[in-house]
């Protein structure tokens, strides 16, 4: 009924309804909140084979353990084989490569001495008392009359060593010690299988020493040969230092009186194919088809018709017997922007024979750079070419010696190329310029100038191989009308017969030569491909499996960097730090705050009615009033609103 109707109490004013939560945008960078939510995100969508049952046995802590202890090994041992590759590719290791080519070849320059040092107009009359002293030397060591000249030069032994110093000396051998003595006698095997050679104990050699004779040493030789040829070579330098003109003119005639006849492929040479130079030791000496020809000579046949051919003259007229003990001639095959190094690369060849040379070319290309230690052209090497030719190591290692020779003898040795500004050695300018020197070759023998090290390889080198045939030649039936045609035509003595000319044949065997060339064994792509194979057979995975990780560790990063901000922040601009900081963070209006961290007031119904809940709220934190908006009554205080709004209608 109506009037049963029990009337309810007027409803106070509804309260506010909590606004709802802003719409987060999506913004151009987001963010795992912790973790644990960054991890379980890359395990269940990651394409590395594995990991996702990180997640999905989370549930059994055995499998979630084995699986993590699994992933972690392959992991590692993928890592281990990066270290490999990595350690293989970073010592640049080289691969041989060999091509065989065939074509027409260049001739190579070939270089002929006579094995005859020249004796000079302007030095002849102190060579020859160099002779008279050194065959009074002889005799006074030896008792050997090695010439009549003697007699019709009767001179003291004084009086013809006062022009020469450092003179030649018989030295004994000091007696060994007294310990090695009882040792020899204790090994009574060792004294009857090794029993003591009748000879003489002493040496032969020549005293040197310093500027001031305040150290000296002797030169010293077991062999009375090597002596004598050492000392009369030491005596010989010094003399053919003074001559006024390093290069002098080469007589019209040389030419023919050493080479009889020459022949390239079937043609006969000129003086537009060869050069001249003399070398102290081993005489005057002819170079053909160097770079100073007119037409280099090409080779497009094989065999000994097709090659070079030259008759020589192998007689020593007027030779050094003292300084030259071996007859012939010196041959030396080289490219042609080398010099010619006899004493390095030269052979002898023997009169009365046919000595046929063939060859065949090699080339080698070297890595330079990191894959191996070489040179292109010399300019990168820190020494200074003296001889102005194409670098190759011996000419880095010859003027090396130069060069430390003048620095610390002040003068040049003479079988080497002069320096601007500087003379050659001479005893009468530098008078220990022995002792400089021997002390000198020993160091460089040593390696403690430097040499052997600062001279690098070139990284590209021409080679030829040689390999020599001999004959009799001319045989013996045919040696009559030979040497008839050679007496004829070259005015060439018949009484020396063989043992003064000689035959030479330099040819190709074959046209094909070998180009030993080298090329990086792991290069870039090799890597690459390697490193991608020990990914896939580890993880199953590719390129973009990398890429998936690099974005997990960036995600790692931005994850601790923002931590790590908010923890500054919280501990710099917290509530209660500070009545200023309270009034800022007081003041800022919830609309600029992220929404996780404006979590939304709850209802009033939410909060139990009590005077408890009144008695705690009663004093809020300065802070608090951030927490919502709030309908505050006007003329209340903050405090009474406050706690009004918790309050039951």
């Amino acid at each position: 009924m109506k009037g049963d109707e029990r009337e309810e109490p007027e409803a106070g004013p509804e309260p506010a309804a909590p606004p709802p939560p802003a719409d987060e945008q999506e913004a151009l960078l987001e963010f795992h909140h912790s973790y644990r939510e960054l991890f379980q995100f890359f395990c269940s969508n990651t394409t590395i084979h594995g990991a996702i049952r990180l997640v999905c046995s989370r549930h059994n802590r055995m499998k979630t353990a084995f699986w993590a202890a699994l992933w972690l090994c392959a992991f590692g041992m993928m890592y281990w084989q990066f270290g490999l590759l990595f350690g293989e590719y970073f010592s640049y290791p080289v691969s041989l490569n060999i091509n065989l080519n065939s074509e027409k070849l260049v001739f190579p320059a070939v270089t002929v001495c006579t094995l005859n040092p020249y004796r000079y107009t302007e030095i002849k009359e102190e060579l020859e008392e160099l002779d008279r002293i050194t065959e009074q030397t002889l005799f006074d060591l030896y008792k050997y009359n090695s010439s009549n000249t003697l007699v019709a030069h009767a001179r003291g032994r004084r009086d013809l060593r006062e022009s020469l110093p450092h003179p030649l000396q018989r030295l004994p051998v000091p007696a060994p010690p007294r310990a090695a003595s009882r040792v020899r006698r204790s090994g009574s095997s060792l004294r009857d299988n090794n029993p003591q050679v009748n000879r003489k104990d002493w040496k032969i050699g020549f005293q040197l020493c310093n500027q001031n004779k305040s150290d000296c040493f002797y030169q010293t030789y077991s062999s009375g040969v090597d002596a004598v040829r050492e000392w009369y070579r030491f005596h010989y330098i010094n003399i053919l230092s003074r001559r006024r003109d390093p290069s002098p003119p080469l007589e019209e005639d040389a030419l023919g009186k050493f080479i009889f006849a020459c022949r390239f492929n079937q043609a006969s040479c000129n003086e537009a194919n060869y050069s001249h130079f003399h070398h102290p030791m081993y005489g005057n000496c002819y170079t053909f088809n160097d770079k100073n020809s007119s037409n280099l000579w090409m080779s497009s046949m094989t065999g000994v018709n097709n090659g070079l051919s030259l008759t020589l003259r192998t007689e020593q007229n007027d030779f050094i017997p003292l300084l030259s003990t071996v007859t012939g001639a010196r041959v030396m095959v080289h490219g042609q922007d080398e010099p010619a190094f006899m004493d390095d690369g030269g052979f002898n060849l023997r009169p009365g024979m046919e000595t046929s040379i063939s060859m065949s070319k090699e080339a080698v290309k070297r890595l330079g750079g990191d894959y191996g230690d070489c040179t292109k052209n010399g300019s990168d090497v820190p020494v200074e070419n003296l001889y102005g030719t194409k670098y190759t190591q011996q000419v880095c290692i010859h003027s090396c010696f130069q060069v430390n020779m003048i620095r610390e003898c002040g003068c040049a040795y003479i079988f080497y190329p002069l320096h601007r500004g500087v003379e050659f050695c001479d005893y009468r300018k530098h008078s220990s310029w022995g002792y400089c020197y021997y002390k000198l070759q020993d160091a460089f023998s040593s390696d403690r100038l430097g040499c052997f090290t600062k001279c690098r390889k070139p990284c590209s080198v021409t080679t030829y191989k040689l390999s020599a045939g001999y004959s009799r030649w001319p045989s013996v039936t045919s040696q009559d009308w030979v040497f008839q045609m050679l007496s004829r035509q070259n005015n060439y003595t018949i009484k020396n017969k063989r043992d003064g000319v000689a035959k030479l044949n330099i040819f190709f065997k074959e046209l094909n030569y070998k180009t030993n060339s080298e090329s990086p064994s792991v290069t870039m792509v090799t890597l690459l491909s390697n490193l991608g194979s020990q990914w896939s057979l580890w993880f199953g995975s590719s390129v973009l499996s990398v890429v998936e990780m690099a974005e997990l560790i960036f995600d790692l990063l931005a994850i601790t960097f923002l931590m790590l901000l908010r923890r500054v922040q919280s501990r710099y601009w917290s509530p209660g730090r500070g009545g200023r900081g309270a009034q800022e963070v007081a003041s800022t209006p919830t609309s600029a705050l992220p929404s996780r961290f404006c979590p939304h007031p709850a209802s009033p119904s939410s909060f139990p009615p009590g005077p408890a809940a009144s008695l705690a709220l009663s004093a809020p934190p300065p802070a608090y009033a951030t927490l919502g908006p709030r309908r505050a009554p006007s003329g209340s205080t903050e405090a009474s609103s406050s706690a009004h709004t918790l309050r039951e209608p």
